[in-house]
């Protein structure tokens, strides 16, 4: 099989290109992201490989069927960002389900207690002998109410973590696991009681925005807000303003509903067009990275692994267990 491997980092290469040699498989790096513009460069390629910022339109679709590509195979496990209903029947969709739940998790966890206890500020002052420590007090996480949105298998992480600090825990999800040990409320509910909340969704349209103007409101003055899931969770300007209105007391972004051509790329000797990423980064209680929680030795090789799984089941016509349908 030969695999047109597309948004390459030089981090892609390490675990990718050992075990394309195991099974056998072609893999041509390319550094620039999968787009209209870059389409054409999969012709006589078996499957393109992209990430989650390569989003993929239904005319995309229909030249990568016209020129023979089988699949698409993505190195994550969300797939709004392509078009699945136009690829149904056209090109199969194999996707990374679960590479590391705990990645993102600890992740998640890792954010809010910097921001809570501003450890990154701590950092910097002390690096220039700066040794006040007012402005700097967080709070306890002990016996605080933490409200998990979104329980699969990193939701189910997140919810270990947070037991672990002994906090009392809220969980909402459309379809409730009965099997989990924790207690789950309406959104509402959960949004007037969580003092930390973190998001641990896929974005879908029913949960697009789900954190806006309205739900906002809702919360707690002085909450705390993670989203290491995907960035259109968050309605940013509702987000913004609540910021201004010192509704939360820190915010936690590794995702962000504009990061496409930002995030995974060094653009700090351009000015940034985006306003509202500009903004966010001004305020004290606002920690932003780059779409980083699931970086981890261990989920970079299960992705690798998996991703090749799932290319080796398609080219011997196996079952297809990741295809998105």
């Amino acid at each position: 099989m030969r695999i047109a491997f597309f948004s390459t980092k030089p981090y892609d290469r390490i675990w990718f290109e050992p075990m394309a040699k195991d099974y056998g498989y072609e893999i041509y790096f390319i550094e620039l992201p999968f787009s209209e513009e870059t389409v054409f460069l999969a012709k006589g390629y078996d499957a393109v490989c992209i990430f989650v910022n390569d989003h993929v339109n239904a005319q995309m679709i229909d030249t990568l069927h016209e020129m023979g590509v089988k699949a698409l195979l993505l190195r994550s496990a969300g797939y709004n960002h392509v078009d699945t209903r136009a690829a149904k029947g056209k090109v199969a969709v194999l996707r990374v389900p679960s590479y590391s739940p705990e990645a993102v998790a600890e992740f998640a966890m890792a954010m809010l207690l910097t921001v809570n206890r501003f450890t990154h500020k701590a950092y910097g002052r002390t690096r220039e002998f700066n040794m006040n420590i007012n402005g700097l007090m967080g709070t306890d996480l002990y016996h605080k109410v933490a409200g998990v949105i979104g329980t699969g298998k990193i939701g189910q992480a997140m919810i270990r973590i947070f037991h672990g600090f002994r906090m009392n825990v809220l969980a909402y999800d459309p379809y409730p696991n009965s099997n989990l040990d924790v207690q789950y409320v309406s959104l509402e509910e959960l949004l007037s009681k969580a003092d930390f909340l973190s998001l641990h969704c896929p974005l879908t349209p029913d949960t697009h925005h789900i954190i806006n103007e309205k739900t906002i409101s809702i919360m707690k003055d002085g909450a705390y807000l993670v989203n290491t899931s995907r960035g259109g969770l968050i309605d940013t300007q509702a987000l913004i303003n609540g910021l201004l209105a010192k509704k939360f007391g820190g915010v936690g972004l590794d995702v962000y509903e504009e990061e496409e051509g930002l995030f995974y790329e060094d653009c700090s000797d351009e000015i940034i067009q985006d306003d509202n990423l500009a903004r966010l980064t001004t305020f004290p209680n606002v920690l932003i990275t780059s779409h980083m929680g699931f970086f981890t030795v261990e989920a970079m090789q299960s992705i690798a692994h998996e991703t090749l799984e799932n290319a080796y089941a398609l080219e011997n016509n196996l079952t297809l267990k990741n295809l998105v349908e």
